[in-house]
């Protein structure tokens, strides 16, 4: 919902601030006092065309700022969210323009137009005679039908059974076109493999290589080493075991004279039994020491073949890897004509699926259509547009090569259909897509009707009407007025009108007038109580002399209008 709008130095506007709340908000003034720049300033801040001259002469820039309320629109939050952009509860979008470019910003990030274009078309719909948004749309007509249908668990399985159906082929064709070079596919990897396969390397064994090699390359010192250690320790009269026994004896024996060197004589004594261990350990290594030369060269080429392979892949644990993957791949491709009888089995029958939600999709929305296009007819008929003409047209989906078929059609996450709202203003006349109706009253007067008919269905939360009251007045001005109060019981509606008929249906009034200041004119915006709502509908009765007749066909038109529909809640 727009709660606020603010504007800076935009064609005849130095400084205009409004304020918008739920319900019905009429905008009226006298022709030229600066109404539609409300609109074209939202226009422009929701991603529209930024045109250098609407800068106001003499400023060096122009700034449009809309404060919207996000708080009951999930799907907006969730929007703003995917293009990274911040989703509070409530949005500011920021619009610049200055020296012939513009900037535009959401909540102080920078934006692109088509991102606040975006926003837009979620949040607002705006008709006027040069500018009309979702409902004239070809592309939106569906959905419309479809909230008309009111059946969404029907849409939901049309689209959840098209995504398995697009997946189930998306698998197929990726494994066919990996099975047409099958051959050269399965050889190659053969190849690669081969080597893995012939060394077969266990985790952890280029380690154990790199040691095993290590102690062949040095067995002569080691050999040395040991043999040296072990007599130094155990394996001669003067060893050091030997000099530690004599030493422990001569301490005991002293230990009869001092008690004290008992236990000085334990921790030498476990000191010479630990260097024993040691130089008994030391000669089985010794003589475990055998190094096989066969073995130590059969080790070395083993440990150079591991060494290129773990080289080539990274590591040696990311070639083991590799080879459980190339293998899976391999066995999938050797088996390949099981898998696509499989794929294609699951495509048949997801297609079939997707087929039976899709069909019935389809016969709601044929028999739908026709009620849907003679309520909008009917709404038309209370707005002045008796003799025209609504139909709604269901057309099955041209396919082409590539598609997901159904009976012929393109399937779709959204069936087989594409959709259009057409209407006939004039007996006689063929209908017409709603974009080329060049009547700007005629197209205000039939999206009005639209939503009006689809009123609580559709997920724009603000409708803007720019042109509706063109070329109508009395009664059918009045049921426009209706109309618009009626919708405003789930949308806000803001409606800039020239009618007082339909200025007495808001909840809201606001007035804009200009004043020439010191040679410069200047649009003004003022919120409008009872009193003053009476002085302006006079005004737009009678002219700007306004008589007591007048404003007693003012308060008459006020009284009926506010007593139309309850206030918004």
């Amino acid at each position: 919902m727009l709660t606020a709008l603010r504007i800076r130095n935009l064609a005849i506007v130095e400084s205009l601030d409004a304020t918008f709340e739920p319900g019905l908000t009429v905008v009226t003034g006298e022709t030229g006092a600066g109404k539609s720049i409300l609109v074209h300033a939202l226009q422009l801040v929701l991603g529209g065309r930024a045109h250098p001259e609407l800068v106001r002469a003499g400023a060096d820039r122009g700034e449009v700022e809309a404060l919207l309320d996000l708080r009951d629109d999930p799907e907006a939050r969730a929007m703003l969210r995917a293009m990274d952009l911040p989703a509070d509860d409530e949005v500011v979008l920021r619009r610049t323009l200055q020296g012939g470019r513009s900037r535009a910003t959401v909540n102080g990030s920078l934006a692109t137009a088509a991102q606040l274009q975006r926003i837009g078309r979620a949040v607002c719909d705006i008709t006027s005679q040069h500018e009309h948004h979702s409902l004239s749309d070809p592309a939106t007509h569906l959905s419309t039908l479809d909230g008309w249908i009111a059946r969404p668990e029907l849409v939901a399985e049309v689209k959840r059974t098209y995504e398995e159906a697009a997946s189930a082929r998306s698998r197929l064709l990726d494994l066919r076109a990996r099975a047409a070079d099958r051959a050269d596919r399965c050889d190659l990897l053969r190849f690669q493999l081969a080597e893995l396969r012939r060394l077969d390397p266990s985790p952890g064994e280029l380690e154990e290589l790199e040691a095993l090699v290590a102690r062949s390359r040095n067995a002569g010192r080691l050999l040395e080493t040991g043999r040296r250690a072990e007599a130094a320790l155990v394996g001669r009269d003067r060893s050091i075991a030997a000099e530690l026994a004599r030493l422990e004896a001569d301490l005991r024996q002293a230990s009869h004279l001092d008690p004290a060197l008992a236990p000085l004589a334990s921790q030498v004594g476990g000191a010479r039994l630990e260097l024993e261990d040691a130089g008994r350990e030391i000669g089985g290594w010794v003589g475990r020491l055998d190094v096989d030369p066969e073995q130590a060269s059969r080790a070395e080429e083993r440990l150079a073949a591991l060494r290129r392979v773990a080289r080539r892949h990274g590591s040696l644990d990311e070639a083991m890897a590799w080879r459980r993957s190339a293998e899976e791949e391999l066995a999938q491709l050797e088996e390949a004509e099981l898998h696509l009888d499989r794929l294609e089995r699951e495509l048949r029958e997801a297609l079939e699926a997707a087929g039976r939600a899709a069909r019935e999709l389809s016969e709601m929305r044929r028999q739908r259509a026709a009620a849907l296009g003679s309520a909008i007819g009917e709404e038309l008929a209370e707005l002045g547009m008796g003799g025209a003409e609504v139909r709604v047209e269901v057309e099955e989906l041209a396919a082409e090569d590539g598609d997901l078929t159904i009976g012929g059609a393109r399937l779709t996450a959204t069936g087989l259909d594409r959709v259009e709202l057409l209407v006939s203003p004039n007996p006689g006349e063929p209908p017409r897509p709603l974009h080329r109706i060049a009547s700007g009253g005629e197209l205000s007067r039939s999206l009005l009707a639209t939503k009006r008919v689809l009123a609580g269905l559709g997920p724009v939360g603000t409708y803007v009407f720019d042109e509706v009251d063109t070329g109508v007045g009395g009664a059918v001005a009045e049921a426009i007025g209706r109309k618009l109060h009626e919708v405003s019981r789930h949308h806000q509606v803001i409606c800039v009108t020239h009618q007082p008929q339909i200025a007495a249906f808001g909840h809201h009034h606001l007035h804009v007038s200009k004043a020439v200041v010191e040679g410069r004119t200047h649009s003004r915006l003022t919120r409008l109580d009872d009193p003053a709502r009476i002085e302006e509908l006079a005004r737009m009765l009678g002219g700007r002399k306004v008589s007591d007749a007048a404003r007693e066909a003012a308060r008459v038109l006020l009284r009926e209008g506010s007593g139309s529909a309850p206030s918004p809640a």
